[in-house]
């Protein structure tokens, strides 16, 4: 039977399918067959620190594999069991196990921690209006005009004023009176008067 040349190129293609598909199936089939080994138990080895007599300079000591439980000393040991046994209270202190032991003394207080009698009355300042504000100004002079009225020279900030009794300085401070040490000038807001003295320096 002749084939096209089609037809040989699928048959060709067709037998490489089968092939890899036989071989993959040959793989996991061995692969599920044999179950992998078990790793191998631990092996606990022990290393010799004691030095026999015959060992020479340079030599290893000698490594020998042994079991970990025939290491376990299981026996019971009655010598330190009866000295932990014998063992006696001897603090100083109360014995909290012991009803009839004596009780600590505690420490007297010095002195009462509240006075006794009456407490003494605390002052209280009467509530009420706050003060005035003090008069922002400054009396530095005298002169005297030419009528022979003493007037006053007042600073305020840098301002500088010179007003008679009667006079009133920044529309706020009326002045009552003027003399050589001393002037009275009132608050006209608060209706409060202060006595404002010469300033020295």
């Amino acid at each position: 039977m002749n084939l096209s040349g089609d037809d040989q190129k699928k048959a060709i293609a067709i037998g490489a399918f089968v092939a890899l598909a036989v071989g993959v199936l040959y793989y996991q089939l061995s692969d599920s067959g044999s179950p992998a080994a078990p790793p191998p138990p631990p092996v606990i080895t022990s290393v010799s620190t004691s030095t026999h007599p015959a060992t020479t300079a340079g030599t290893k000591p000698a490594v020998a594999n042994t079991n970990a439980s025939t290491q376990l000393d299981p026996t019971l040991k009655m010598g330190p069991m009866l000295v932990t046994e014998a063992l006696v209270y001897s603090g100083n202190g109360r014995n909290i196990f012991s009803a009839s032991s004596v009780p600590v003394e505690m420490p007297k207080a010095i002195a009462p921690a509240r006075p006794k009698g009456p407490l003494a009355p605390v002052y209280v300042a009467p509530s009420g209006p706050p003060p005035p504000p003090p008069i922002d100004l400054k009396f530095f002079g005298t002169a005297t005009s030419g009528n022979g009225t003493r007037q006053a020279f007042l600073l305020h900030g840098e301002d500088v004023f010179l007003a008679s009794a009667g006079d009133v300085v920044q529309r706020r401070y009326k002045v009552i009176s003027v003399a050589a040490n001393s002037i009275v000038v009132e608050d006209m807001t608060n209706n409060n008067r202060q006595t404002l003295p010469l300033l020295t320096n």
